[in-house]
């Protein structure tokens, strides 16, 4: 039963040189963001949780991008296969026109009506005032990172993961040093408190942006285009990549929605459960590295061999990648149990944010390889192409069973924040064994390059 999910050794090494990268980078990011945050929480709760609402409204506008990236790299991906260069660059023209369709309304949200929307997470005088100072100028961030977003997935679609990584790592380290300088008002700067922490950031992505350009302009890729052509895309790939894309970014934009009103639920017990939250999620980032890595090395493992017309071979990695996912996440997930016991107590906040933070933290280490290996059905539906099924068991499960439960739970029950948790958490054993049977239907074994061969 379990032969299919076990791989010949070369396997596991060749995604481990597809995944350690992106890991490494996502991990460097997770830790400065850390570091980051601990900052922040020097300001106090109040700073944090201002912070952190901001950041969840953003969270919706990342993921809708991740929607349209990730369907283009599909393509990205499966025309590299094929060896299709042309088709490669018009793919990477969609990936960047489209991000910046998805970023800029939530820019222009953020800066002309920043009350309306953090007023969604909290009530808070407080905390609104300072999420409304913060978002007006992180807000700006987002200009440069659409390219960067569609850059670094362009790139790691054709095999390419060490440039995004030291690029990342020189960015976040900018933006942690320029955090301590900026936040605390060292080196004979003032001291500004979040709008530093903002301003950082927009320094940062600046520098990131440009970074990517530079090493685009450098090293020649195959989805290299002149800004002249930016626009020119095939009637043929503006319709087959949107059809895979509408229902990803969908999804992906619906998922993150999801996110942000199960948040809004947790913090109806209270305005220290939106700290305890900001500091277990950012802590649970340096485990969840495990994601981004698994999800750029089943796009390459997957969808090349697919673009190539290899069938049982794309399948057979698909099991390969479930099994050797749900055993990281086993590692991981017992390191993340440990350090529920350490980096809480590292914020200056209150004994009851420390509190919830350390259980909440317990409780997702717990449920890791539960996230992980649904995680990995995604991700193998996805290189297929098979967005309905995507759909089906990421946004529509959220939505249907998922936000419902905790709705239910934190309006109509007195139950501390921990049982709310709880229930939300449990659903995912269910959406688990949905997930593997859309995976078992195959309906992702499929070649999406053989029209244009």
């Amino acid at each position: 039963m379990f032969k299919r999910f076990i791989a010949p050794s070369s396997f596991y090494k060749d995604v481990l040189v597809v995944a350690i990268p992106f890991m490494l980078q996502q991990l460097i990011t997770s830790s400065l963001n850390l570091v980051d945050n601990l900052m922040v929480g020097q300001l106090g709760g109040i700073a944090l949780g201002g912070v952190a609402i901001t950041n969840r409204f953003f969270m919706i506008a990342v993921f809708a991008t991740f929607g349209v990236t990730g369907a283009a790299s599909i393509f990205i991906a499966q025309y590299f296969g094929a060896k299709d260069e042309e088709n490669i660059k018009q793919a990477f023209r969609y990936s960047l026109t489209s991000v910046y369709l998805v970023l800029i309304p939530f820019v222009i949200l953020g800066l002309i009506a920043p009350q309306s929307v953090l007023g969604f997470f909290s009530q808070d005088p407080a905390i609104l005032q300072v999420g409304g100072e913060y978002i007006r100028i992180v807000a700006f961030a987002f200009i440069p990172l659409g390219l960067t977003f569609a850059l670094a997935s362009a790139m790691r679609s054709v095999g390419e993961t060490k440039i995004p990584l030291y690029i990342s790592i020189v960015a976040v380290s900018m933006n942690a040093i320029l955090n301590y300088i900026l936040i605390f008002g060292h080196f004979g700067f003032p001291r500004l408190g979040v709008a530093g922490a903002a301003y950082a950031t927009v320094i940062s992505r600046t520098f990131e942006m440009i970074a990517m350009l530079i090493s685009l302009k450098i090293k020649h890729f195959s989805f290299s285009t002149k800004v002249s052509q930016i626009f020119h895309i095939s009637k043929y790939n503006l319709k087959t990549i949107t059809i895979k894309a509408l229902p990803l970014t969908i999804n992906e934009f619906l998922w993150a929605g999801g996110m942000a009103t199960l948040f809004k639920l947790y913090a109806t017990r209270g305005s220290e459960v939106i700290a305890g939250l900001s500091i277990a999620s950012t802590t649970a980032d340096l485990f969840f590295v495990l994601f981004g890595g698994m999800a750029v090395a089943t796009t390459v493992m997957i969808s090349q061999p697919l673009g190539a017309n290899e069938l049982d071979e794309a399948r057979s990695r698909g099991y390969y990648m479930l099994g050797f996912s749900a055993v990281l996440a086993l590692l991981l997930g017992s390191v993340m149990f440990f350090s529920s016991m350490i980096v809480p107590q590292l914020y200056d906040v209150t004994l009851i944010e420390r509190e919830i933070a350390s259980s909440i933290l317990r409780i997702m280490s717990v449920m890791f390889v539960i996230y992980m290996s649904t995680a990995e059905c995604y991700f193998i539906l996805r290189a297929g192409g098979d967005m309905k099924s995507t759909l089906i068991m990421d946004s529509v499960f959220m939505w249907v069973v998922n936000v419902p439960v905790v709705f239910v739970v934190a309006y109509y029950t007195n139950w501390p924040i921990l049982a709310v948790y709880l229930a939300g958490q449990s659903t995912d054993f269910l959406k688990l064994m949905v997930s593997y049977a859309l995976v078992k239907k195959e309906k992702w074994v499929k070649n999406l390059t053989i029209q244009n061969t």
